[in-house]
This record gives structure tokens, C-alpha cells and sequence, in this order.
């Protein structure tokens, strides 16, 4: 494969396992994006989620990566966390944002089953933040974060301008991708597929050649699921779905497929549909899980 000159290459990072002198081979080796899982500046909140590093840490990686020449990093954070306060979220916004990443993703929680951190809630050990505190720490982010520069371009992410995960953007708008290397998953001619998990059984497949021994379909899409998941991917973006892009993609009118969808999401103040844009409202991005339900 070539690479373009702008390419975009990413590597993900827990604060907790990386040294200089791997920021220094990711360098060396051409990765010129860094995505550090912070999710708090708050040790107290890092240590009830399991985290294994501390915010000291954190800085101490930022301020090597810069030092290195990494100009493009992004910092997760994460909201609706374990006794996290909206006080909690605004300073570690107000923390981030002096350190002046190019983008940053904040994420709702979201309990997997049959993980420590779901027992001990389900367990009354922690508690987790209502509904509406968790909506209010949102609407915090998302203030805090345009008043600072950057554009809220997707439901979770914020970047300066040019700096929007291209990867990313290019899930959001239904674009193929392929995935190379145990666990890694691919997109193409309409079928999602992962590699398997199993390094060993990995290497065996293709010394003996087995290479679809190695592959995992998970999905082989037709016409309307592809269509369903488009509206769900591109009512994730702020800028929401072009109903001419529609039209030139699938060769249909999104008004013969989804009319009665539309003017429900419109009536309920969940979407508006401008001048052939259809977009979440502000009242639809607080209850985006309804709106992607219509197209499920």
C-alpha cells in the first residue's frame, strides 16, 4: 500500500502503560496521532473505575509527546462515571483545555455486563449520577468545549478546526475500511467482518494457509440495512444526513423510504429537516436513542 502524504495514523494509549522511549518507536515508526484514554483528571474517580494510572501520569505523557513532536493527540474523557459531580466534569475540562489537545472525546459511560465496575454499582457500592445530571454534564462539555474553540462535530467529539479523526469520519459516513491483524475488524463490499482474537490460532491459519479460518462475519448487509444504518451513522454527525447524498448513494429519495420516520422525529422536536439537511435538534441529541431506534 502507499501512503498519502496526509495520511492519519493512530495509536491508542493508556496512560498507565506507555514510556518516552515508546512514544519515541510510535514516532520513528510513523504514527503522527496519539488517542490517550484519560476519562478523568479526577485519582479518586481513575481509581473506582479500575484505572491503572493517575493524572500525574497522564501529564507527564502529554508533555513527553509534545516534547517528541506529536502535533495531533486526542484525550478521551467520560461522563456519568461513578460519584462524578458536574463540578468533577468542569475541571477536568478546565485541566484539558490547558493543555490544548487538537481533539477531544467525551463518552457516556456504559456498564458491560459481568465487570467489576457493573457489580459493585448493582451491588449498591457505587452509585452512578441521574439521568439529568448525566444530560447536564453534557450540555457542560459541549458549552465549555465550543466557547474554547473547538467544533462539536459528531454527538461525542470535538476538534480544532482540521483536526476531525478522519478514520472516525469516515465509519460515520459509511465508508469501507479494512482491518489488518488479530482482533482488528473491516468493512467492505457490504460485509462486516473481525479477525479472531487467538494470536497463536492466528499464526497457525496462515502457516497453513487457512487464511478464512482467521475471519468472523458479522453482518453481510442488503439495500435497507445499509440504508437504515447510514441514517443512524449520519444522524450521529452534528451536521447531519444530505438527503442528496442519499439520493446519489442509494439511488432512492430518503422521503419514499423513511417519510413516515421523518415527520414522527420532526413532530416529536427530535430532528428538523432544512433545506434538504436532516439533523438531531438540541432536544433530539439528549434523546439520540430514540431517534436511531426509527432506523433499526
Amino acid at each position: 500500500f502507499l501512503l498519502s502524504k496526509d495520511c492519519e495514523i493512530t495509536v491508542e494509549m493508556n496512560p498507565g502503560t506507555v514510556t518516552k522511549e515508546k512514544l519515541q518507536i510510535y514516532k520513528d515508526s510513523g504514527i503522527n496521532r496519539l488517542s490517550i484514554g484519560l476519562q478523568s483528571t479526577n485519582d479518586e474517580i481513575l481509581k473506582e473505575l479500575g484505572r491503572i494510572h493517575n493524572y500525574k501520569q497522564f501529564e507527564d505523557i502529554y508533555e513527553d509527546a509534545r516534547a517528541l513532536g506529536f502535533n495531533n493527540i486526542n484525550v478521551d474523557l467520560m461522563i456519568g462515571l461513578p460519584n462524578q459531580t458536574i463540578d468533577d466534569v468542569s475541571k477536568s475540562l478546565k485541566n484539558i483545555i490547558q493543555k490544548n489537545p487538537e481533539h477531544i472525546s467525551v463518552y457516556s459511560l456504559i456498564l458491560e455486563d459481568d465487570t467489576k465496575l457493573k457489580n459493585l454499582i448493582e451491588e449498591g457500592k457505587l452509585s452512578l449520577p441521574d439521568e439529568d445530571t448525566e444530560r447536564a454534564m453534557y450540555w457542560t462539555v459541549k458549552n465549555t468545549l465550543e466557547k474554547n474553540g473547538y467544533n462539536h462535530y459528531e454527538i461525542s467529539n470535538f476538534s480544532k478546526l482540521g483536526y476531525e479523526s478522519k478514520h472516525n469520519t469516515d465509519c460515520w459516513n459509511q465508508k469501507e475500511y479494512i482491518g489488518f491483524g488479530i482482533a482488528a475488524h473491516s468493512y467492505y463490499n457490504n460485509i462486516r467482518y473481525s479477525n479472531i482474537c487467538d494470536i497463536n490460532e492466528y499464526v497457525k491459519n496462515i502457516n497453513s494457509k487457512d487464511f478464512e479460518k482467521n475471519v468472523i462475519i458479522h453482518e453481510i448487509q442488503e439495500k435497507q440495512d445499509k440504508m437504515n444504518e447510514y441514517m443512524i451513522l449520519g444522524l450521529r454527525m452534528i451536521k447531519g444526513v444530505n438527503e442528496q447524498a442519499f439520493k446519489e448513494k442509494f439511488s432512492k429519495d430518503i422521503n419514499d423510504v423513511y417519510k413516515k420516520s421523518i415527520e414522527k422525529l420532526i413532530n416529536l422536536e427530535l430532528i428538523s429537516n432544512e433545506k434538504g439537511i436532516i439533523k438531531l435538534t438540541k432536544k433530539g441529541i439528549d434523546f439520540a436513542n430514540i431517534v436511531w431506534e426509527e432506523f433499526v
